[in-house]
C-alpha cells in the first residue's frame, strides 16, 4: 500500500493538540481539530443568548484552543497564514469528518478507558487504511487497541511529540504488535523529512525511552538533593549549561513542565515496575506535599522556585519557605571551566573530590547503569537512548556519550568499589577489551550493540560537518573559516569563529573560495554551517576597537573588502547558495541576501539589526532587502518606490527579525523561490541539492543593472516619520540622528525621485553612513553595551 498524508486529524485541543495541529498547519498539512461538547455555558454565552445547541459553543474548546495559538510563547504558529490550513469541530458533530484524512492523532488526556472509548468511535467512521496513532507519554500502545479491527490494529502506531511541538525535536514512534512494518518505515521517513523530527523507534514500555530515562534521572536528582543536603538553587548551578544540559537544568525544568505532570509521568512507570527499580520511581514526601499545596511550577506561580517581580527565590525543603537562590561554589567548577571540550569537563567534574563531583557522581552512577539495563527492553539499542535524550531534553551527551566521557573502565571500578551491580551489557562491552561504547569503522561512526560494534545507519541527508572533515580534510582554513570540498563538485564555506562572527578572516576564506570556484572546475559554493547560530554579525570586538584608535582608513578598508565581498556572491558565474538557521543577524543577513538561493531552516531568525548598536548595515544589506522587496513584485505592476523605501527602512530603523523562515519570506529576506528545510539536519544536504540544480540548469548570474530610488523627497518623507516618534517620546535624539544615515541610504542621496543609480553608488553612500556613524561617541558606547552585557542600550 501507498502511504500519503494530505490532511490530517488532532482530537484533543489541550496545549499539546493544539501544538500538534499547528506544526501540521505550519509544514502546509490542512488539519481538523477537534474536541468535545461542553456540558455548560459560560456566562458570556449566556449574556449572548447562546444555547448548548449553537455551534459556537459547541466547537469552543477547539476555537479558543486556536485563538490561544496566537498568544502563546513560545509561538507554536511559524506564520499566523498557517491558521488558513485550520479547521475545528466537535466529537459529535464532525467525527464523519474523519473519513476525509490520512492521518487521526489521538490527544486526549492520559487516561486508558477514555483513550480505548475514543479509538472506538474512530474505528466505526475511519476509511480502511487510515493512519491512527496516539500521542500517550506512556501508556501502552497495544492495551488502547484491544478489540479494534483489524485494519485499525495494523495502522495503529504511538507519535510521542514532545512539547513544543514546534521546537522540540524527538518524535518516539511506538509500533503495536500488529502494525504493518511498512507503515512503521513511511511514518519514520515522513517524520524526518516532512515533519522535520529525529525519529526514535521505542517500544511498548511504561513511559517508552526518553520519559523513562528522564524521569528516572531526574527521580535520582530529586532523593541526592534531599539526602545530600543540596538546595534547589545549587542542583540547578550545576545539572545545566555546565555539564551539556539545558538553562532551566533541572528543578526549573520540573517547575515549567509542572509538578503535577511530572508526578504522573514518574508514578505510570511506579504502577508497571518492582523492587529497586520502582522504589526510585516513588514520589519524594515533599514533593507530593508541594502538589497538594497547589505549588505546580511555573502553571501556578510558585513551585521549586518564585518569582516576585524581577526576583527569584528558591524554595527550602525543610522550611517550605522560600530564599535567595544558592549557587555551587566548588574549585572543580573553575577547573572545568577551562578545560577544552565538554567530554573534559563533564570528567573533571563528575571526579571531583567536592561537593560537585559528589552531586554528579550520585547522579550519573545510577542513571547509567539504569540506562545499560534497558538496552534491548525500551530501543533496539543504545543511538535510540542517546539521541531521546539529545532530541527530548536537550543534552548534549546521551547516557552512553556521558559514559564515554568520563570513562568506562574507570568508572566501572568505582561503581564496584561502592557496591554497584554492573550491567550485564557493559560487563560484555568490557569483557571483549572495548573501553567506550562508541567507536569508529572506516571512519564512520559505530556503537557496541552487545557483540561488537556496528556503524550508526547512514542517511545521506544527515551530514556531520566535523566529521565530514575528519574524514575528508579542509582546502584551506583559519580561525574564522574554513573551505571544504562538499563533493559532487560542491564546495562548502563554514564559519567557525566565536558566535560565527564575521571578521577579515572570513572574508580571505570567502574570497579564496570565490577564486577557486571561479578557475575551477566546481560547480558551486554552499555557505553553512552546524554552529549555534547561522551567525550573529560582524566582529563587534573588533570594529570597536578599530573605531577607538580612530583608525578610519582601516575601517573603511574592513567595510569595503565587506561589501566587495557580498557582490562578488551576488555576480558569481556560479550559484552560491547560502543556509541560514537560529539567529542570522546584520552581517550574517547580508551574506545571505546576495546569493543565489537561500535556503532557510523552519527556524531562521533573520533581521538586519545594527541600529541596536548604533550603527547602519555596512555591508550591502540596505541595498540588497530594497531590491529583494522591488524583486517581490510581479512584473508589469506599477512600482511605489516609496512604500518600498518605508518598509525597509523600518525594518532596519526598527532592528525586525523574523520568526521563522516562513516569516522571513513574508519579510521579503527570501523570496518564492528561496528554499526552507523543516528538519535542520537535511538543511546542508538541501543546500547543496539547490547548487547542483541551479548548475544542471544553466546558472547565469542576474544582470547587473541600475537601481531606482526615492531621492531627496523620499528622504524628507521616511525622516518625517522619525521625527514623528522623537516628538513622541519614542526614540531618543541619537536614535534620529541614525534613522537620518539610514534614510539617506535608503533613499539614495540627494537626487531625484526615481533616478536610477548604480550598486556602487549606493554601496559608497552606505559605507560613508557607516563610517561617521562609528566614530560618534553614542554609537560607541552602544557597541561596549551590546559587548559588555549582551543587550541594547538606548542612549
Amino acid at each position: 500500500m501507498t502511504y500519503r498524508i494530505r490532511k490530517a486529524a488532532v482530537i484533543g485541543s489541550g496545549v499539546m493538540g493544539s501544538g500538534i495541529a499547528a506544526h501540521l498547519a505550519n509544514i502546509g498539512i490542512p488539519t481538523l481539530l477537534l474536541d468535545i461538547v461542553p456540558k455548560e455555558l459560560l456566562q458570556e454565552e449566556k449574556a449572548k443568548g447562546l444555547t448548548l445547541e449553537d455551534s459556537s459553543v459547541r466547537n469552543r474548546f477547539a476555537a479558543n484552543a486556536v485563538q490561544k495559538l496566537l498568544k502563546q510563547k513560545p509561538a507554536p504558529l511559524t506564520t499566523k497564514k498557517s491558521l488558513n490550513l485550520m479547521t475545528i469541530g466537535n466529537l459529535e458533530d464532525d467525527l464523519e469528518k474523519l473519513k476525509d484524512v490520512d492521518w487521526i492523532i489521538e490527544v486526549v488526556v492520559e487516561n486508558l478507558a477514555i483513550k480505548k472509548n475514543l479509538l472506538e468511535k474512530i474505528d466505526g467512521v475511519r476509511r480502511p487504511g487510515t493512519i491512527v496513532s496516539s500521542n500517550t507519554s506512556g501508556i501502552s500502545i497495544n492495551a488502547m487497541i484491544e478489540g479494534r479491527s483489524e485494519d485499525l490494529k495494523k495502522h495503529f502506531l504511538g507519535t510521542h511529540f514532545f512539547n513544543p511541538p514546534r521546537y522540540l525535536k524527538l518524535l518516539e514512534v511506538i509500533p503495536a504488535q500488529d502494525t504493518l512494518p511498512e507503515l512503521i518505515t513511511f511514518m519514520r521517513q515522513f517524520a524526518e523529512e516532512r515533519l522535520g523530527k529525529g525519529v526514535v523507534l521505542a517500544k511498548d514500555t511504561p513511559n517508552f525511552v526518553g520519559n523513562r530515562i528522564g524521569t528516572y534521572g531526574l527521580m535520582v536528582t530529586l532523593q541526592v538533593m534531599k539526602e545530600k543536603g543540596y538546595s534547589v538553587g545549587e542542583i540547578d548551578s550545576v545539572t545545566g549549561p555546565l555539564i551539556g544540559r539545558p538553562k532551566s537544568a533541572t528543578l526549573r525544568t520540573l517547575d515549567v513542565v509542572g509538578l503535577d505532570t511530572f508526578v504522573h509521568v514518574a508514578k505510570n512507570v511506579y504502577d508497571h515496575t518492582t523492587g529497586d527499580e520502582q522504589k526510585v520511581f516513588e514520589v519524594p514526601e515533599y514533593l507530593q506535599k508541594m502538589v497538594n499545596n497547589g505549588w505546580l511550577g511555573a502553571k501556578s506561580g510558585q513551585g521549586f522556585f518564585l518569582k516576585k517581580g524581577k526576583d527569584i527565590t528558591e524554595l527550602n525543603l525543610d522550611t517550605f519557605k522560600y530564599e535567595p537562590v544558592k549557587q555551587l561554589k566548588t574549585p572543580s567548577i573553575e577547573i572545568a571551566k577551562q578545560q577544552k571540550g565538554l567530554a573534559a569537563k563533564v570528567k573533571t567534574l563528575t571526579y571531583a573530590q567536592d561537593r560537585t563531583g559528589e552531586l554528579l557522581w550520585s547522579i550519573f552512577a545510577p542513571t547509567l547503569i539504569y540506562s545499560a539495563q534497558l538496552v534491548g527492553e525500551i530501543a533496539d539499542d543504545i543511538v535510540a537512548i542517546d539521541n531521546a535524550m539529545k532530541w527530548g531534553f536537550g543534552w548534549a551527551q546521551g547516557p552512553f556519550e556521558i559514559w564515554d566521557a568520563i570513562g568506562v573502565k574507570e568508572s566501572v571500578e568505582k561503581m564496584q568499589a561502592e557496591g554497584y551491580k554492573i550491567p550485564a551489557f557493559t560487563q560484555a562491552l568490557l569483557g571483549k577489551g572495548n573501553t567506550s561504547f562508541y567507536s569508529e569503522i572506516d571512519g564512520e561512526l559505530a556503537y557496541f550493540d552487545g557483540t561488537g560494534y556496528k556503524k550508526v545507519p547512514f542517511n545521506e541527508k544527515v551530514i556531520n560537518l566535523k566529521r565530514y572533515k575528519k574524514k575528508h580534510g579542509v582546502l584551506k582554513s583559519n580561525a574564522g573559516a574554513s573551505l571544504i570540498d562538499f563533493g559532487d563538485q560542491v564546495l562548502l564555506l563554514e564559519f567557525h569563529s566565536k558566535s560565527n562572527a564575521l571578521g577579515l578572516d572570513v572574508m580571505q576564506i570567502l574570497n579564496y573560495a570565490l577564486d577557486l570556484l571561479d578557475d575551477s572546475d566546481y560547480k558551486g559554493l554552499v555557505i553553512g554551517n552546524q554552529g549555534k547560530n547561522f551567525s550573529v554579525g560582524a566582529n563587534l570586538a573588533m570594529i570597536l576597537m578599530e573605531a577607538q584608535d580612530d583608525n578610519i582608513f582601516e575601517l573603511d578598508h574592513i567595510v569595503n573588502t565587506f561589501q566587495q565581498g557580498t557582490l562578488r556572491i551576488k555576480y558569481s558565474n556560479k550559484p552560491i547558495v547560502t543556509a541560514p538557521f537560529a539567529m542570522t543577524l546584520g552581517g550574517g543577513a547580508e551574506i545571505c541576501l546576495p546569493s543565489a538561493h537561500i535556503q532557510a531552516s523552519a527556524e531562521t531568525y533573520i533581521g538586519l539589526v545594527e541600529t541596536g548598536v548604533g550603527l547602519i548595515p555596512g555591508g550591502g544589506g540596505n541595498k540588497e532587502l530594497y531590491i529583494k522587496h522591488i524583486k517581490g513584485l510581479p512584473k508589469g505592476v506599477d512600482i511605489d518606490l516609496q512604500a518600498i523605501a518605508n518598509k525597509v527602512f523600518e525594518s532596519i530603523a526598527m532592528a525586525k527579525v523574523s520568526t521563522s523562515g516562513e516569516e522571513a519570506r513574508e519579510n521579503n529576506f527570501l523570496d518564492f523561490t528561496d528554499g526552507i528545510s523543516v528538519n535542520p539536519d537535511h538543511q546542508l544536504y538541501d543546500a547543496k541539492q539547490a547548487v547542483l540544480s541551479l548548475a544542471e540548469a544553466g546558472y547565469k548570474p542576474p544582470v547587473r543593472e541600475k537601481v531606482p530610488v526615492v531621492g531627496e523627497p523620499g528622504y524628507a518623507t521616511l525622516l518625517l516619520a522619525a521625527q514623528n516618534l522623537l516628538q513622541s517620546g519614542f526614540i531618543s535624539e541619537h536614535d534620529l540622528y541614525i534613522a537620518k544615515k539610514l534614510a539617506y541610504v535608503i533613499a539614495g542621496g540627494n537626487v531625484p525621485y526615481g533616478t536610477f543609480v548604480d550598486e556602487q553608488y549606493l554601496l559608497n553612500i552606505e559605507r560613508e553612513a557607516f563610517i561617521s556613524l562609528i566614530q560618534h561617541p553614542k554609537s560607541q558606547a552602544r557597541m561596549q553595551h551590546m559587548l559588555m552585557k549582551g543587550k541594547p542600550l538606548r542612549n
